[in-house]
């Protein structure tokens, strides 16, 4: 844990019960490639709130300016984080489904190796201030295969390696996983759906 995160937890983040807000924002989180978009898609197929990886489309902006590898550059985990705040400040709705959140990049800087910065220790430290997700957040378990893409280029012992990186990450953080393990997606959907 960076001294950050160390005296925020000594102050009572990620221990403290979490708020309650009018919006309940739930967190889809897991390794590349498992299968997170197509549920957050058939979430949204279903008529729920949803709102997109950050991550992912930073990666294309960045590739489609001529970046070929964006996620080298430790400033990249801010970019990430910038967008996160302002997608997750814009959404509206009673229910609302994130896939991914400010803990998922602790879990990317810790799993590249970048430093904790400042801005993302203040995110972390703000969500779980103000109750800004659910307590409870869906672990989406790799489907035991990955299909690479121009942003997704990890092996399938990383992708495993890095699920692990994940759930240290929210449980350190308070969080309660809720593993949605490998199968059809209406399975999946209707597996999150009646745990909320």
């Amino acid at each position: 844990m960076t001294a950050g995160l160390h005296h925020a937890a000594a102050n009572g983040v990620g221990v403290r019960p979490f708020r309650r807000h009018p919006t309940k924002r739930y967190i889809l989180t897991g390794a590349p490639g498992a299968g997170k978009t197509a549920l957050l898609r058939a979430l949204e197929t279903a008529g729920e709130v949803v709102v997109e990886e950050a991550a992912t489309d930073v990666i294309a902006l960045a590739q489609a300016q001529g970046v070929d590898q964006p996620w080298t550059d430790p400033g990249f985990i801010d970019t990430i984080v910038g967008l996160q705040r302002q997608r997750q400040t814009r959404a509206v709705g009673d229910r609302i489904f994130f896939d991914r959140s400010p803990v998922c990049a602790l879990a990317l800087a810790r799993f590249l190796g970048h430093p904790v910065s400042a801005l993302l220790e203040d995110e972390l430290a703000r969500i779980v201030r103000e109750g800004v997700y659910q307590r409870r957040v869906f672990l989406v378990q790799g489907l035991g295969f990955i299909t690479p893409t121009a942003a997704r280029r990890i092996s399938l012992d990383d992708a495993q390696a890095f699920e692990e990186v994940h759930q240290a990450a929210y449980t350190e953080l308070g969080f309660e996983l809720a593993p949605i393990a490998p199968g059809p997606v209406g399975d999946r959907v209707r597996r999150v759906l009646g745990a909320v």
